[in-house]
């Protein structure tokens, strides 16, 4: 059995604030070390064990930019460039229907889908959520969440966590539960959302941290850089 990875990169960003020319850039093509957040994603994703589909989802019009900044880092792997839907999950529907066939046929067993504005997750917690979703049927990195307070500014206790991304699933159960969706009409902002409504799987918590930012204003782009480098 093999894997396959869904990175999503057809949102704005537009809290980023980036132009180009005068234009809105995609935040995830913004530079980060030798390549793009985007481009950073993606390295991690063919450097995962045991991967054999690789799908990026990008907005309608952003196909050869996307292309563009892939392209140097994919070698001889091939890599399925879609065309995001309205929502998220529309995104993630439009990938799974790509990899539908080698789901059916037993050739993926595990999807894991990781947003691409999250440019420091290693291959490592890719595999690990992959293995994890073997195990119980699927599985969400969690980290530790600090320096949270209430409207009144008293400090929040207890083990709170953030669920990050890359979030794995067994392949048959995530299509199962998408199409259940479509035939409710329903939709989620988390892929693990639709699993826990639609899915009879148990989804476990991996062990992640606050490394695994995600950009989402001007200055995590700095800052990502700054920890990468620091990382090596």
């Amino acid at each position: 059995m093999s894997a396959a990875i869904v990175i999503l990169a057809a949102g704005t960003g537009t809290r980023v604030g980036a132009t180009s020319d005068g234009r809105p850039l995609n935040k995830v093509l913004l530079p980060l070390g030798d390549t793009t957040v985007i481009g950073q994603s993606v390295r991690a994703a063919l450097a995962t064990p045991d991967v054999v589909r690789l799908v990026l989802v990008v907005a309608e019009g952003e196909q050869d930019a996307m292309a563009t900044t892939i392209a140097p880092l994919l070698g001889e792997r091939e890599l399925f460039l879609v065309v995001g839907g309205e929502t998220r999950h529309d995104s993630e529907w439009n990938a799974l229907q790509v990899l539908r066939p080698a789901i059916e046929s037993g050739e993926v067993d595990v999807v894991a889908i990781h947003d691409g504005a999250r440019p420091l997750a290693a291959p490592g917690l890719f595999a690990a959520t992959i293995a994890a979703a073997r195990e119980h049927g699927g599985a969400i990195p969690a980290a530790p969440l600090a320096g949270l307070v209430t409207r009144e500014l008293r400090p929040i206790g207890g083990d709170l966590v953030g669920v990050q991304t890359p979030q794995a699933f067994t392949a048959r159960a995530l299509v199962a539960s998408y199409l259940a969706a479509e035939a409710e009409g329903v939709g989620f902002t988390d892929t693990a959302g639709c699993l826990e409504r639609f899915g009879a799987v148990r989804i476990a918590a991996v062990a992640s941290s606050s490394l695994n930012l995600k950009v989402t204003f001007p200055e995590d782009v700095a800052l990502a850089a700054e920890l990468r480098a620091t990382a090596g």
